[in-house]
């Protein structure tokens, strides 16, 4: 056929084009490695890699050709990062708090639980980093419900208890506005055991009326607001912090280099704390966050049930309705309906919220209260919905995925999700985490058609000549399964991240970073330890890249990655 044909000359034009350039040029090539870098880890030199992996002599030849380029490709990554890491936690000098009063210990008399082992494990690493001069950079994971939040409190409470402004970022307004209404209910019970200090919280979002950010803002400016709550609008040109000593970011993709770069510009140097909103893989956690020292609340507090995942066809539904009819009635369990669209799509056959909340009213949950919540309400309208709904006005909670992080109603310990392989695997992961925040049993319900049903049965152990939409079907299958199989949220991401692959997951989280040509994350991970290892042992005896085995490093950073080097020094 002509378009066979002519793809056969483009590819054969290409390939003397190639064979041209690697012939007259390759031995040309400078070096962009250390000789001793080369060496230590057995790479082969730049010239013989580009011959070999353009022209290999041989598979062996060309291995080694690729094994070069990603080593070089994660080398100058991680050179990056430990520079990253030198300059907030040497160059920048931070503050050094101390336990002064009671008011952390106060704290801890008027909560209902105990901590669990890992968190207490976690304040300790975090106690051990604001008590140095040096500023805190640390990662704080833990799963869905292990009680991260309270952990960012009691840190919030030391740089309070040292006379500095501790600040809460959070991914939306309506969690925003829940941390404030929760935090301030906990303050006011301090308030009544410590007498010494009442610790203030206020509120600022960009949605807000004029007047009362403008009251939010002067708080923030005078002091007379201890504990700072809000948005991305926290970091906006007009609001002026006073003596902020920590930044608290939960969900840590939201705060990068960028935001820690605006705060360095006004001559601030906090303590940074980013709360990872799901579990991160390790290789991940190496690249992306590897400028951050990480914690980690490996335990699930102890009053806690582990969730029932259920997997069920369509023609479920009528059952599970009843099954969430039962429930309500013997106990008062409250349960989440999801639905992947607010309205109906004439291009996608996706159930939508509204038209559901309608028909659900009026048939199968019309002896319950139902109540509409989506993404397209302002937060102030979310927020009345979240309260009635906590109030127990609603027992049934119609939502889109605006519910997907951070909310907390301790009585719903059901969630159906429905067309459950239109979502991704964090994302319902994060879902489930809405339910079985108590000591009562909790479901979570996955319903999908009967074709995912049957793929996630019986899924093949070869997929190499599947189509796209084979593709597809066989990988919400298998996030249909892990969902089933797996609670431990460490265990789902690493899943996660074998499906999507690891560009599809860095996306724009990858802010500062070059993107990858060569690595595979989820293969690579030798190469990737060994080359972090090297790049921060560098960096640890030579920040500046003086001496004369590191200064060909430099050069290149200052050539090939000069667009990456912003708020990073090396001179």
């Amino acid at each position: 056929p002509k378009e066979l044909k002519e793809t056969a000359i483009g590819d054969f034009s290409l390939r003397r084009i190639i064979s041209y350039a690697v012939e007259k040029y390759a031995d040309n090539l400078a070096e962009t490695l250390p000789d001793h870098i080369i060496k230590e880890n057995n790479l082969i030199d730049i010239v013989t890699s580009v011959k070999n992996y353009h022209f290999p002599e041989s598979k062996e030849k060309l291995d080694a050709a690729l094994k070069r380029f990603k080593y070089e490709e994660l080398f100058y990554l991680q050179i990056l990062i430990a520079l990253r890491k030198y300059n907030y936690k040497v160059r920048q000098k931070g503050h050094s708090f101390k336990i002064k009063t009671g008011l952390v210990k106060d704290f801890l008399s008027t909560l209902k639980f105990r901590l669990t082992k890992a968190q207490l494990k976690v304040l300790s690493e975090i106690k051990a980093d604001m008590e140095s001069e040096s500023p805190m950079n640390r990662l704080l994971q833990g799963d869905v419900g292990s009680g991260k939040t309270i952990v960012a409190l009691i840190s919030m409470l030391i740089a309070v208890d040292n006379g500095y402004q501790a600040l809460l970022m959070a991914p939306t307004e309506i969690l925003a506005d829940q941390h404030v209404k929760n935090i301030s209910a906990m303050m006011r019970k301090l308030s009544d055991v410590h007498k010494q200090k009442t610790v203030k919280v206020t509120l600022l979002l960009g949605g807000q009326r004029k007047s009362i950010r403008e009251k939010n803002r002067q708080m923030t400016e005078l002091k007379e607001a201890d504990i700072v709550i809000g948005t991305h609008a926290l970091f906006e040109e007009d609001v002026v912090f006073n003596n902020p000593g920590l930044v608290i970011v939960d969900e840590q993709h939201r705060f990068g280099v960028a935001q820690r770069g605006k705060l360095l510009s006004k001559g601030i140097t906090p303590d940074v704390i980013v709360m990872s909103a799901t579990p991160i893989p390790r290789t991940l956690s190496m690249t992306l966050y590897g400028d951050l020292d990480v914690s980690v609340i490996d335990q699930m507090p102890g009053n806690r049930k582990p969730i029932k995942t259920i997997l069920r066809g369509e023609s479920k539904l009528p059952d599970i309705y009843k099954f969430i009819l039962d429930k309500n009635k013997k106990g008062g369990c409250q349960a989440f309906i999801v639905y992947p669209l607010v309205e109906e799509s004439e291009k996608l056959d996706l159930k939508a919220a509204e038209t559901h909340y309608r028909e659900l009213k009026e048939t199968y949950l019309r002896e319950l209260n139902l109540g509409l919540i989506h993404g397209r309400m302002t937060w102030q309208e979310k927020e009345a919905v979240m309260l009635e709904f906590l109030h127990k006005k609603y027992d049934v909670l119609i939502a889109t995925t605006v519910i997907e992080v951070g909310i907390d109603i301790p009585a719903a310990n059901i969630i159906l999700i429905n067309d459950a392989h239109r979502f991704g695997l964090s994302q319902l992961h994060q879902l489930r985490g809405r339910v079985g925040r108590g000591a009562q049993q909790a479901y979570c319900i996955l319903v999908t058609r009967d074709s995912y049903m049957a793929a996630a049965a019986r899924l093949p152990s070869d997929t190499e000549y599947f189509s796209e939409a084979q593709m597809e079907k066989y990988k919400a299958a298998v996030r249909l399964k892990t969902m089933v199989e797996h609670l431990d949220g460490f265990k789902v991401a690493e899943i996660d991240m074998k499906l999507r692959g690891p560009g599809d997951i860095f996306g724009k989280q990858q802010s500062g970073f070059p993107e990858f040509r060569y690595i595979n994350l989820v293969q690579d991970t030798d190469l990737l330890i060994s080359s972090k290892s090297a790049a921060f042992r560098i960096i640890e005896d030579d920040p500046r890249l003086s001496k004369e085995q590191n200064r060909l490093i430099k050069k290149i950073l200052m050539t090939d990655y000069s667009s990456h080097l912003e708020y990073i020094k090396i001179a």
